[in-house]
C-alpha cells in the first residue's frame, strides 16, 4: 500500500511541475516565461509580420529589388534564421530569394530548397524532378527565377563591416554566380544595408519580449546576489557563474554569452591573508556580474554590483553610493543623447561631451546594439579602448524601435582605500523609440546588500 501511495504522489507532483513550468525554473517571483508551443506561435506570427511588412520597406530604402539569401544545413545564414519558422528543420542547401514588384504587387517571398515553410515562403521547386529525373537542379532553378524576373540589383550577404550580414560563404557565391550568370553577377552588390535595417529594427511585440528577457536576467541576478546562494567565507566566484547558468537553464533557455563573475574591490587585509588569486566571497568584498540570457530571438545584457557587508554594517559606504549615483547619472546623459539618423561616433562625442560638461567622473562609453544578435547590428557607441572614433560600425545610424546595451563606466578615488580609484562598470538594456530611449525593466541604482 506505501508503494502505491509513494508512486502516486510521485505522479500528483510530476505532473504538476509539468503543468507549472514556474514552479521548475523559479516560482511566483520570477517571470512567466512562455511555453515552447507558446513560443512557436509567437514567434512565427511577429516573423510572418516581419516579412510582410519590413522587407518591403527597406527593400524600397536601400533600392534593392531582389535579395539572395543562401547558405548550407548546421552553418546557416545569420539574417536567414531570423526570417524562418521558430526551430525550423533546414537540410541540404537553403536559398530564399526577395522580389519587390512594386507597392500594388508587393514583395515575392520564394523558396528553393526541400525545406517546405509555407505562408512563409512560396515553394518553387519540383522535387520529384530534382530527385528522380533530374531536369533541373536547385541551382538551375535559381538562375531561372532570376533570368524571369530580371531585376535590376540583386542583394547578397556579403557584409564588410557588421558579421551578421556576411553570412553568404565563398563557395555559394561562385555556385550562385555559375546560376546566374555574368550578366546578372554584374547587378550584384551588397545587401549589408539592407541586412542591418532588418536586424536592428524591432517590432513593438518584439521590444515587449526583450523587456521579459531583461526581466528574467534580472530575477536570476538578483537572486544570485543573495544570502540565497552566497554564503561568505564559503561561496566562490564560480559557484555565482554555475549558478547563473543552471537558472538560466532551469527555464529552458540558453545563456547569450559565458556567465562573468568577479571580485573588483576587496579590504587591504583580506588580500594578505588569503592572496590577490582568492575566489572566495568574504565580507566587504565588491562582486560584479556581466550575464546575459537568450529568450526565444531575443538577447539581455547585463553588468551588476553585489556588496558583502563587514560585521557591524549594515549598508554600502557612502563612498560607493556615490560613485553608483555618478554612473546612474552617466545612463542619464546616455539616454537623452539619442536622436535617430546619428552615427555610433556622433552619440559617442555627444555623450562624453555632455558627461564632462556635467562634472561626471572619468566617464567611458562602450555601448552596442542588442537584439536578435549580442552586438550587431546598430550603431557602434565607443569602444573599451577606443573613444573617439571607430570607423566601420561607428558610423552605422542610429534607427527607431532598435535595442543597446547602455555599458558605460565611472572612476573615482575611495577615501577609504586610501584614494585609490575604483572603476564602476555598468550595463543596462534600453529602447530608442524613436523619440525617446529608456531602460528595459529598470535598472540598478543600488547595490545588492548579501547579508
Amino acid at each position: 500500500m506505501l508503494k502505491k501511495t509513494t508512486g502516486l504522489f510521485l505522479f500528483i507532483i510530476l505532473a504538476s511541475l509539468i503543468l507549472n513550468p514556474e514552479v521548475v525554473a523559479g516560482g511566483p517571483d520570477f517571470p512567466k516565461v512562455l511555453s515552447i508551443r507558446e513560443r512557436v506561435d509567437l514567434v512565427n506570427t511577429i516573423t510572418l509580420k516581419r516579412l510582410e511588412h519590413l522587407v518591403p520597406k527597406f527593400m524600397r530604402e536601400t533600392g534593392l529589388d531582389m535579395w539572395i539569401i543562401a547558405c548550407n544545413e548546421d552553418d546557416l545564414d545569420p539574417i536567414f534564421k531570423t526570417m524562418i519558422p521558430y526551430g525550423q528543420w533546414c537540410p541540404i542547401t537553403q536559398i530564399i530569394v526577395f522580389y519587390d514588384r512594386g507597392p500594388e504587387k508587393g514583395v515575392e517571398r520564394l523558396n528553393v530548397s526541400r525545406t517546405g515553410m509555407p505562408d512563409f515562403f512560396e515553394n518553387v521547386w519540383d522535387a520529384a524532378a530534382w530527385d528522380n529525373e533530374k531536369k533541373e537542379s536547385q541551382w538551375a532553378c535559381l538562375g531561372r527565377i532570376v533570368r524571369e524576373r530580371n531585376p535590376k540589383r540583386i542583394g547578397i550577404n556579403e557584409g564588410e563591416i557588421q558579421w551578421a550580414a556576411g553570412g553568404l560563404t565563398v563557395v555559394l557565391k561562385k555556385r550562385l554566380i555559375k546560376a546566374i550568370g555574368p550578366d546578372y553577377e554584374a547587378r550584384l552588390e551588397s545587401a549589408e544595408p539592407l541586412a542591418t535595417l532588418w536586424a536592428e529594427t524591432l517590432l513593438d511585440e518584439e521590444v515587449k519580449l526583450m523587456e521579459r528577457a531583461a526581466a528574467l536576467s534580472h530575477a536570476i541576478i538578483a537572486e544570485t546576489f543573495s544570502t540565497k546562494v552566497v554564503t561568505p567565507g564559503q561561496t566562490t566566484i564560480n559557484d555565482l557563474r554555475y549558478h547563473y547558468w543552471q537558472r538560466v537553464a532551469d527555464f529552458g533557455l540558453e545563456p547569450a554569452f559565458y556567465p562573468f563573475f568577479s571580485i573588483r574591490g576587496r579590504q587591504f587585509d583580506v588580500i594578505e591573508k588569503y592572496g590577490k588569486d582568492d575566489k572566495v566571497i568574504r565580507p566587504g568584498d565588491f562582486i560584479h556580474c556581466d550575464v546575459g540570457l537568450k529568450y526565444m530571438y531575443y538577447n539581455s545584457d547585463h553588468q551588476e554590483w553585489a556588496y558583502v557587508p563587514l560585521v557591524g554594517e549594515t549598508d554600502v559606504p557612502e563612498t560607493f553610493k556615490k560613485i553608483m549615483a555618478e554612473g546612474n547619472r552617466l545612463q542619464d546623459i546616455y539616454c537623452g543623447e539619442f536622436k535617430t539618423g546619428l552615427t555610433g561616433n556622433q552619440l559617442l562625442e555627444n555623450i562624453l561631451e555632455t558627461a564632462r560638461d556635467n562634472g561626471i567622473p572619468k566617464p567611458r562609453v562602450y555601448s552596442h546594439s542588442l537584439g536578435y544578435f549580442l552586438h550587431e547590428p546598430g550603431p557602434l557607441i565607443g569602444l573599451p579602448w577606443e573613444q573617439v572614433n571607430n570607423p566601420g560600425r561607428g558610423d552605422v545610424k542610429l534607427v527607431p524601435n532598435s535595442c543597446f546595451t547602455a555599458e558605460m563606466s565611472v572612476t573615482m578615488p575611495v577615501p577609504e582605500w586610501g584614494g585609490k580609484e575604483h572603476r564602476l562598470s555598468l550595463e543596462q538594456d534600453i529602447v530608442f523609440t524613436g523619440e525617446r530611449a529608456y531602460f528595459l525593466d529598470g535598472r540598478q541604482t543600488s547595490f545588492h546588500i548579501i547579508k
